[in-house]
């Protein structure tokens, strides 16, 4: 079977002569429907206005049914590749997390589809990991713990640097 040229339509990869004969399939049901249920319910409804409605109903489920004949004809042309992920990337991407206001959250307030797929996609040990980092970083009292000598500022002197800010102003 020869193939031609493939495009990229809607986000999707088709090959553009497959596209040409699923277009013309598409136009000979769907207008072909409209056409024999115009002619049919002329003789059948009084009013050619409903006529006409109803044949435009038929030649959309004409649409419908075309698109399922060049489903089954033309099956799709993209190519999934599955390969291992860069563990380098992914540490890239725990750092740029890290640095996220929120942090990562807790594994133990997520709900429990979410956790499901994390464990469905192999993220879980990942964030667990990470989460077990994070708790080992924090001292008894819950704050973190102290980096390079520089202990965490307490929560009263946070409290009180706006009003410093404002008094030397």
């Amino acid at each position: 079977m020869k193939t031609g040229q493939l495009i990229e339509v809607w986000g999707d990869t088709v090959d553009s002569v497959h596209l040409g004969w699923a277009m013309a399939i598409g136009c000979a049901i769907s207008l072909g429907a409209f056409l024999l249920a115009n002619r049919i319910l002329a003789g059948l409804v009084a009013a050619p206005e409903m006529a006409r409605a109803y044949s435009m109903l038929v030649g959309l489920a004409g649409c419908l049914v075309s698109g399922a004949v060049c489903a089954r004809l033309f099956p799709p042309k993209r190519e999934v590749i599955d390969r291992a992920a860069d563990p380098a990337w992914r540490e890239t991407l725990m750092a740029e997390l890290r640095s996220e206001p929120g942090g990562f959250g807790r594994l133990a307030d997520l709900p429990a589809p979410t956790v499901a797929e994390l464990k469905e996609m192999g993220l879980y040990d990942l964030f667990a990991a990470e989460e077990a980092a994070q708790d080992a970083g924090r001292d008894a009292g819950g704050r973190k713990a102290v980096l390079h000598g520089v202990p965490p500022p307490s929560p009263d002197a946070l409290r009180s640097e706006p009003a410093a800010r404002g008094a030397r102003a």
